[in-house]
């Protein structure tokens, strides 16, 4: 039985501990002992690695077709075209798992853990981009708002409630019927829909921010600094928004996760990544042929579950920084 003298030196070391470290040292400590945070960091690293290194070791390429001789039974890659003139020679469409397609082929022959890769790809550079962009309108707006106050705040948070209101599928419904009509490109429509997203979800972010500012504006050190003639921008970018950056990773590592089940909502509504081109939205979309969803799993499991690695992973990500950054959390 541990006797309390030992009991109150053990606790008095771990405080002594916790005195010469450093704030950013003890929030990695706490970060790192969160398991379900570490796990989620683990699993977010092999699906980085799966999808942006694992293509140059793939034999095959996003968009390269299999046809399969309906007499021999070999198969054909789409860039054999000596073997495409044979007789014979149909799409191999729905190929089962094998040696040579470890998760078969889709409905149009192409190998489905290769478009995994380039899937998983798009859907991970969609949602960076588009949080991204939230934060640097979120972050600017809010702290303008929050610092200045007044008239300045009310017409920000007016703009705020504004683009709360409007409502999303439908819009994005709109905004790819205009895509369409002028023509842009399968390829560049992905680059439109980041850009018109990230300009659209701001406005939770910028309420946030504004939240810390009005409580940090309100601090000491602040009153400090307007005393010291510090220019306005400064106070904001150097002396505000460096204490409500706990609270900005949080939700941007939140918003990761929920910008990768919008994207693939987006592209299963046919909204998203045209075909061809691979998403882990229009891969799933195969399902909405019941017999695929039946027979073939190999076709639409993956990457639902590769969504469901990647959202679990930020959430848990989130979680243990919300937990990390909290000053009152102490394991």
């Amino acid at each position: 039985m541990v006797s309390a003298d030992a009991a109150r030196e053990k606790s008095n070391r771990n405080e002594s501990e916790l005195k010469i470290m450093s704030p950013g040292q003890l929030v990695i400590k706490r970060f790192l002992k969160n398991k379900l945070a570490i796990a989620g960091l683990i699993i977010m690293t092999l699906v980085v690695l799966f999808c942006f290194v694992g293509p140059f070791f793939s034999p095959y390429g996003e968009y390269e077709i299999f046809y399969i001789d309906t007499g021999t039974g070999e198969e054909i890659s789409m860039y054999d075209t000596e073997g495409l003139k044979k007789p014979g020679v149909g799409v191999n469409v729905k190929a089962p798992m094998s040696s040579a397609h470890l998760l078969g082929t889709d409905a149009d022959g192409r190998d489905v853990f290769t478009r995994l890769m380039y899937g998983g790809q798009i859907s991970l550079q969609f949602s960076v981009a588009v949080t991204i962009i939230e934060l640097i309108i979120g972050v600017t707006l809010g702290a303008f708002a929050g610092y200045f106050g007044g008239k300045t705040d009310m017409l920000i948070m007016r703009f705020v409630e504004i683009f709360y209101c409007i409502p999303f599928l439908p819009m994005m419904l709109i905004v790819s019927a205009f895509m369409m009509a002028f023509g842009i490109m399968p390829e560049d429509k992905i680059y439109y829909l980041m850009l018109i997203m990230g300009v659209f979800n701001w406005a939770g972010v910028a309420r946030m921010v504004r939240g810390q500012m009005l409580t940090i504006r309100e601090t000491e050190y602040m009153y400090a600094a307007k005393a010291a003639g510090l220019s306005v921008p400064r106070q904001i970018f150097r002396h505000m928004l460096p204490n409500a950056i706990p609270t900005i990773i949080v939700m941007a590592t939140m918003d990761l996760g929920s910008f990768i089940l919008t994207e693939s909502t987006l592209s299963y509504l046919g909204v998203g990544l045209a075909f061809p081109y691979a998403s882990l939205g229009n891969m799933v979309n195969a399902v909405n042929k019941s017999v695929i969803m039946r027979n073939y799993l190999n076709i639409w499991l993956p990457p639902g579950l590769l969504i469901l690695a990647i959202v679990m992973a930020f959430n848990f990500i989130g979680d243990g920084l919300r937990d990390a950054f909290d000053p009152k959390g102490r394991r």
